[in-house]
């Protein structure tokens, strides 16, 4: 059974604050508490702390604050759980990470807790990226490349490196110079295609979509995973509005003509215009 006392004591109350949060972690993975929390570790659950910032996202994405403000709790329980189960091997606590994110937030505004002065956001960044490159003892930009984790979505990850070559002084004067690029590399994956190479097709497709993201840097208000991400939910709302008139016209888009699904497609383009 798990602690009497502690379990009444959390029952009592009418409001929790972040130390309730952490008691009840560590009263679920206490001996006579819940044997699934107790069961867990930093690799079980790190698809779960994935799954709740997506679920975040996607509250904030709809504008909704109630939402918002439950996803938020949600991912606050993955931090609480990570936590709890580092202290149990004794590696860190709750404590040393909060420690930790407000001694770093300390450091790299030196604009708010020091005497540097700055001009603007571009200065604010500039200071960050040195202060963080010298606390993780990074030499060379490369150093700060390879510190960009490889679990990040690819088009996410191809951004964050060309935007570190950009602040490098390596890349386009502008947009043009990179569109070219992109027109040249759609150039090699034709070359590729015809060839019918599987691994050159999939190393010149992967120059593509990277170059399309290089693109994206130079629109304004453009992300390239936001954008594809539109385009995602712009083919869905399309081809539910093709096969919806391919029903209404009495056939099956499996079995139709190109012609034909051209012709739903173009329609489904007009009417979502």
């Amino acid at each position: 059974m798990a602690d009497a006392g502690k379990v009444a004591g959390l029952l009592s109350k009418k409001h929790y604050s972040a130390n309730d949060l952490l008691a009840i972690v560590e009263l679920l993975r206490a001996p006579g508490g819940c044997p699934w929390d107790a069961e867990q570790t930093h690799q079980s659950i790190k698809k779960n702390f994935i799954e709740e910032t997506y679920e975040a996202i996607e509250a904030i994405n709809r504008a909704d604050d109630t939402l918002l403000c439950e996803e938020l709790g949600d991912v606050l329980l993955q931090v609480a759980l990570h936590c709890q189960i580092a202290a149990e091997r004794e590696s860190f606590t709750w404590e040393q990470v909060t420690d930790g994110v407000c001694r770093k937030l300390v450091e790299r505004h030196p604009h708010v807790f020091g005497a540097v002065q700055v001009a603007g956001v571009d200065d604010v960044r500039s200071n960050w990226d040195t202060i963080k490159r010298r606390s993780k003892g990074q030499g060379t930009v490369t150093d700060a490349m390879e510190h960009i984790p490889r679990e990040l979505p690819a088009l996410m990850r191809g951004t964050k490196l060309q935007q570190k070559a950009a602040r490098a002084g390596f890349d386009w004067p502008d947009a043009s110079g990179a569109l070219d690029r992109l027109a040249k590399e759609v150039g090699e994956l034709r070359e590729a295609v015809a060839q019918g190479v599987a691994v050159r097709c999939r190393e010149e497709l992967g120059d593509v979509l990277f170059s399309a993201a290089n693109v994206a840097r130079f629109l304004q208000d453009c992300d390239a995973e936001e954008a594809m991400s539109a385009a995602n939910e712009k083919f869905l709302r399309r081809f539910a509005t093709a096969e919806r008139m391919a029903l209404a016209e009495g056939f099956a888009m499996k079995s139709a003509p190109s012609a034909e699904l051209d012709r739903l497609w173009e329609a489904a383009k007009k009417e979502d215009s």
